[in-house]
């Protein structure tokens, strides 16, 4: 286990004016009386993914309201990461065998994590994912309070493999799913439903300026007197990023100057991501209108720029927890085409801030109308602005969490 130590600057001040009085209110008033409550939250790892990049944000923002907020990582050799990465794709329905070797493998890395932790230092843990979600049945729970936080799409899971966790998250005092879909046949504790959330004032998520978003972009190369489209995700199977790329081909029949920006994290508990970045280069070939770009650190400026000067942005995923990047690019101001599945269609609305596809062909369809009527695309991204500011920036996110831990704890 592993503590990080987030360099970010998060005053929750700076959010008067952003989001409604009535939050801001909310969130300090929970503040004060849950001051003296200690929390904990684990993952898997401090870059790389919706959930690392959110307690960057959370953490700071917890701590500048008085609040006792920590953030720990769990650590493990590849092996391990390699059984999780397949657990985490057997959860949203791969209907692949885990086997009991690897089981043990999985079991033993949580062990571990034991040694570097002493449940007596807080009140409160959230634990997020499969990753470190059995580290409870090794520690016990000691008197404090236990959250697991699923932020993957379970609502076809493989029921063998849930089978498996939910031997322990019933010793959970709580669990939060994005969705009520989500939630594991069988679960009885405390269950709440809290989407995820964007930090509107992060440097991925701020307001840039049309030049600057220009003179970053035309440093990658790519022509920016050219339509583009882009999507933000790693290399995942259930990202669909070669679909990405038959879309792309099939929009640019009708757009011959179309070009497509597939940004990509490389985290560290993805072994995955590079096998499928090699597949994804191999079937681009030698397309020089299609720029894969990837990231070993945080690219919050990059991100913010194509997502503010892109044409569209896609997240053409067939199993989607949420998709953050979806927000983020809705609160720039731009449309976004998104997989009709998990938790997109909560935040696109199909033909008002975007579009929700089934297919390729569905997916080129809208890139070319999209890209041809830049009006409709302009009126979809402000649309889409304001769903973003009403339901999914982050200081709801912590106010949320501050409510379940008030309860939890009887404060």
């Amino acid at each position: 286990m592993n503590n990080v130590l987030t360099k970010s600057k998060v005053h929750i001040d700076e959010y008067k004016g952003v989001i409604s009085d009535s939050l801001f209110d909310e969130i300090n008033e929970l503040a004060k009386k849950l001051k003296d409550i200690r929390v904990c939250h684990v993952n898997a790892t401090s870059y790389g993914g919706g959930v690392s990049e959110i307690l960057h944000k959370e953490i700071p923002m917890a701590r500048d309201l008085g609040l006792h907020f920590d953030w720990q990582t769990i650590s493990g050799h590849s092996d391990f990461f390699d059984v999780t990465k397949k657990i985490h794709n057997a959860l949203q329905g791969d209907p692949l065998e885990i086997s009991k070797k690897e089981w043990e493998i999985y079991a033993a890395c949580n062990l571990d994590q034991t040694e570097r932790i002493n449940p007596d230092d807080y009140d409160v843990f959230f634990i997020h994912d499969p990753q470190p979600a059995e580290i409870i049945s090794c520690i016990g729970k000691n008197g404090a309070k236990w959250v697991w936080r699923c932020h993957i799409d379970t609502s076809h899971t493989n029921q063998k493999v849930a089978d498996y966790f939910l031997r322990f998250l019933h010793m959970y005092d709580a669990s939060i799913f994005t969705m009520k879909d989500y939630i594991f046949k069988g679960m009885d504790e405390d269950i709440f439903i809290i989407p995820p959330a964007i930090d509107p004032l992060s440097e991925k998520n701020r307001v840039m300026e049309i030049g600057e978003a220009k003179k970053i972009i035309e440093g990658f190369g790519v022509d920016t007197s050219r339509p583009i489209v882009t999507q933000v995700s790693r290399f995942d199977p259930w990202k669909d990023p070669i679909g990405v790329v038959e879309a792309y081909k099939l929009a640019k029949k009708e757009i011959p100057d179309l070009q497509l920006v597939y940004m990509a994290g490389m985290a560290s508990d993805d072994p995955e991501g590079h096998k499928i970045y090699e597949e994804v280069k191999k079937y681009v070939g030698s397309d020089k209108d299609v720029f894969l770009l990837t990231f070993t650190a945080p690219n919050e400026l990059e991100v913010n720029a194509f997502q503010t000067y892109s044409n569209v942005i896609l997240q053409k995923s067939t199993k989607e927890g949420f998709g953050l990047t979806i927000s983020e690019a809705l609160w720039k101001g731009t449309p976004v085409i998104g997989g009709n599945v998990g938790g997109i269609p909560t935040q696109i609305e199909d033909g008002k801030t975007g579009f929700l596809i089934n297919s390729v062909e569905e997916c080129a369809e809208k890139i070319v109308y999209l890209v041809q009527n830049k009006e409709i695309a302009n009126e979809m991204g402000k649309r889409g602005r304001e769903v973003v500011r009403k339901n999914f920036l982050l200081p709801r996110l912590l106010r949320d969490e501050l409510k379940v831990i008030e309860k939890l704890t009887k404060v």
